[in-house]
């Protein structure tokens, strides 16, 4: 906790001191310090995404980013802005933030952290954006914008990966500053996301706050399109978003193309990372193909479709099986999944029927393209892959709009016995192991280590096997599935057997510079022998 607070302390005045000099060119999201913070992450996100396509964003491009943030917030006395809360504000920011802190120094416990977050940062650290990627490890082809910007921190600034932690940090001076008491509310939830660099927190609280200032009246339309394709390009879940934003600017704000130049070229920029690293503009869908020699196998890609729509009735039914799903077949298997996720199912579909009965009601223009935009969003997610995970925005998104005018009494008192709750299920998971189940990530969360009181727990593996096939020397974690600190270049156990399977394996485009990428091959029949002995190992391992 203790070095968890002096990274924060970094990092606050780091971004603040570039928010304030992209105010310059972007105008601010909201008055005070926190659009000064916001500006930063947009800014140093997109900086370095775009470096990233030349350079690994390691320690020498932190340092002198740091030192000017640094610099910058000082020499503008940024750390005045601070002294405009009252006392009890203070006081009350104050003790929010070690509530996020302590939640956010337990152990990972998201599975992703391991398989996908960890990686995806380690080889933007050594290497920066790789082109074909995929093709080594289909998960990476992702390469989020947020852990990009996760990266441009984590030399010495924030070596344990808790920018989440940061984040609700910002996000709660955002709502003591613009009186938003309603999300006071969320920040528990959102506790449970504090411990990894997970991209659904940013584009959850980054769109409550774009949500927020749209409901208010902000006309700053430029400046709201570009968040919002910038938290699309986090996550293009969050497709609903821009599309809101866009609607508005159409029907409710006088519309002007000046008002998408930004947001477009953010759009680009998001389209170009895509191609470089995965060989098709959005992931994982593989559609615009341009013919780029290093797009994934396709089917490789068949598998990664067919494990998606597995995963939306929880691996409870095999693909076959779904297959021969007839449409009521397909809806009752959904709502009938053995464990919680059947209950956020239904769940989610009564509260998009009350916020649709609510809005056709209001006859508010703001409400009604909300709603729009969530009913499109939805039917996306429905018919691609229906996993709970994709949709949870939606819930927080119904919950703001209901009870916007939540008293910051009645907030403070939801956060204060939500806080208790989280905190508890985090510091004694047992609870929640016996009560939920069916809530897997319980099953890995480790309980309070008097350790984490002084800095954040992490865990340390390093076991791993190395293998050739090819001009591929690679490196495979021994007896786990992920390679969150197997030295790179790393591939999943089970992309190894999904390439094998598919006759195919990943190879150097230029065995000499890893940064040149990565194309696949098929494999030739001396190459099919040899490569047994991987899946012999795997499956030893597994054992």
């Amino acid at each position: 906790m203790m070095l968890l607070f002096l990274s924060s302390a970094i990092m606050l005045s780091v971004l603040a001191g570039w928010g304030k000099i992209l105010e310059s060119f972007l105008g601010s999201l909201s008055q005070g310090i926190s659009g000064n913070i916001l500006n930063g992450i947009i800014g140093l996100s997109l900086i370095w995404t775009v470096l990233a396509f030349f350079i690994p964003i390691n320690i020498y491009v932190e340092i002198p980013f740091v030192l000017a943030g640094v610099f910058l917030f000082f020499k503008n006395k940024l750390y005045l802005e601070f002294y405009h809360f009252s006392k009890k504000d203070s006081f009350l920011i104050g003790g929010i933030s070690v509530v996020i802190l302590y939640s956010s120094s337990f152990y990972p416990y998201i599975l992703d952290h391991f398989g996908y977050y960890v990686p995806s940062i380690k080889w933007l650290t050594e290497y920066g954006l790789v082109k074909g990627i995929a093709n080594l490890d289909l998960t990476l082809g992702q390469m989020s914008v947020w852990h990009i910007f996760q990266a441009g921190f984590s030399g010495f600034s924030d070596p344990f990966l808790r920018m989440n932690a940061v984040l609700l940090i910002i996000y709660t001076i955002y709502i003591f500053e613009n009186k938003s008491w309603i999300q006071l509310s969320f920040i528990p939830v959102f506790l449970l996301f504090s411990q990894s660099p997970s991209p659904d927190l940013p584009v959850i609280t980054l769109s409550l706050i774009i949500l927020n200032e749209l409901i208010t009246g902000n006309k700053n339309i430029r400046l709201l399109f570009a968040y919002a394709v910038f938290i699309f390009s986090i996550k293009p879940t969050m497709i609903w978003l821009p599309l809101l934003v866009f609607l508005s600017s159409v029907l409710i704000f006088k519309p002007h193309y000046k008002h998408t130049i930004i947001g477009i070229l953010i759009l680009l920029l998001f389209f170009i990372k895509n191609i470089w690293t995965f060989g098709y503009p959005v992931f994982p869908v593989a559609t615009g193909d341009f013919g780029f020699s290093w797009k994934p196998n396709p089917e490789v890609l068949k598998i990664s479709s067919q494990y998606a729509i597995q995963k939306t009735y929880d691996m409870q039914y095999p693909y076959e099986e779904i297959q021969k799903f007839s449409l009521y077949d397909a809806v009752r298997n959904w709502f009938t999944l053995e464990g919680i996720k059947s209950k956020i199912n239904i769940l989610f579909i009564l509260c998009l029927t009350v916020f649709s009965v609510f809005a056709f009601i209001k006859k508010k223009k703001i409400l009604t393209l909300i709603c729009i935009s969530l009913l499109i969003k939805s039917m996306l997610v429905l018919a691609f892959s229906a996993q709970y995970r994709f949709f949870i925005d939606a819930f927080f998104v119904i919950f703001f709009v209901l009870f916007i005018h939540l008293s910051k009494k009645k907030a403070l008192l939801f956060f204060l016995l939500l806080s208790l709750l989280v905190l508890g299920i985090l510091s004694f998971p047992n609870s929640i192991r016996q009560y939920i189940p069916s809530f897997r990530p319980g099953n890995f969360m480790t309980g309070f280590k008097k350790e984490q009181l002084y800095k954040p727990s992490t865990y340390h593996y390093y076991q791993f096997e190395t293998f050739q096939t090819g001009n591929l020397k690679f490196n495979i974690s021994k007896d786990y599935p992920f390679n969150f600190d197997t030295p790179l270049p790393a591939i999943s156990s089970g992309y190894v057997i999904d390439y094998i399977h598919s006759g195919i394996f990943p190879q150097y485009i230029d065995k000499k510079n890893i940064k040149k990428g990565f194309i696949w091959k098929q494999l030739t029949p001396k190459e099919k022998r040899k490569i047994k002995d991987v899946i012999h190992t795997i499956k030893n391992s597994d054992q």
